[in-house]
């Protein structure tokens, strides 16, 4: 029984690795993708192969039976949530990037991990801890100072309204994720069947709407292998090897402190593959940010 134990923590490691490993790569491939697609063309065409990749992953388990089983109801409150995350949340996030240097955007986006338990608390009818409370407003503390660019007493920012979506996508995606995760738990569905789902009713929405605004995805190169590597790596293999890592492992508290691996990564290939400078007030914001990351985990470790 130890040994294994033993393999499917190390199988649980490996799988959380190659997770990060992928997601430190998105706020490179973000940018750069953005540079050949508007963010609305982006989140279609991140969207289709998306939905493709979990539509395969569904019928090569025969789980599309297990659809015919759930209520009309819930099905539709998949499909519904389908259009905050991915559509709203997506698009959010790529019109944040397309205004930001990426090494800002990424930072802003980690701030997720604090606006969660918030968000969270919401739906509990609970006032959140005062340590929770404190810890979030040290982080943010963290985005003022890279969107003044480290003059507080200023307190000018350079790009507000990029600052402001950045922040916004983070109570979407944490709104998307407590919903969802109710669902899914409640009622025992497959992740993926409800991702799926969610694909589903954003993908139809997503082509009408970058129709309609004459934004169709074009088929060059770069807008292709962006929306392929997106769809892909960020919103399919990523989450795929993240939740076989929290099935695996016998400490999911200790699989979900390596996220903290991906900033410093992120900060790395922004650097080289974009070339971009990195300031000295992104790299103090996002050390104040992952030091309120961190005290969130060891909160939840506490309890």
């Amino acid at each position: 029984m130890p040994e294994h134990s033993s393999a499917s923590n190390k199988r649980a490691l490996i799988c959380a690795l190659a997770a990060v490993g992928l997601w430190s790569t998105m706020a490179t491939a973000f940018k750069w993708a953005l540079e050949f697609s508007t963010p609305m063309a982006l989140i279609t065409l991140a969207a289709t192969v998306s939905w493709c990749f979990f539509g395969i992953r569904v019928a090569v388990a025969g789980s599309f039976k297990s659809v015919s089983t759930m209520s009309n109801g819930l099905i539709l409150r998949c499909l519904l949530l389908g259009l905050i995350n991915p559509a709203f949340y997506y698009w959010i996030l790529f019109t944040a990037y397309e205004l930001l240097p990426a090494q800002d955007a990424m930072a802003i986006n980690y701030t997720w991990g604090l606006t969660l338990p918030l968000v969270a608390s919401m739906f509990s009818r609970k006032l959140p801890a005062k340590s929770e409370a404190g810890l979030a407003l040290l982080s943010y503390l963290g985005i003022l100072v890279i969107a003044t660019n480290g003059n507080l007493a200023s307190f000018q920012f350079d790009q507000p309204t990029g600052v402001a979506l950045a922040l916004f996508s983070t109570v979407i995606w944490g709104l998307s994720w407590v919903v969802n995760s109710r669902v899914v738990d409640a009622n025992g569905i497959d992740p993926e069947i409800a991702l799926f789902l969610n694909f589903s009713a954003a993908l139809p929405l997503l082509w009408v709407i970058t129709g309609l605004a004459g934004q169709l995805p074009s088929v060059s190169m770069g807008s292709l292998l962006g929306g392929l590597y997106i769809g892909l790596f960020e919103m399919g293999i990523a989450f795929v090897l993240w939740m076989n890592a929290l099935r695996l492992t016998d400490n999911p508290l200790r699989i979900s402190s390596l996220i903290f691996l991906a900033p410093p990564l992120s900060l790395v290939l922004i650097g080289t593959v974009l070339k971009e400078s990195i300031a000295g007030s992104t790299m103090i914001g996002l050390v104040i940010i992952l030091i309120g990351l961190a005290g969130q985990q060891l909160l939840d470790r506490a309890k």
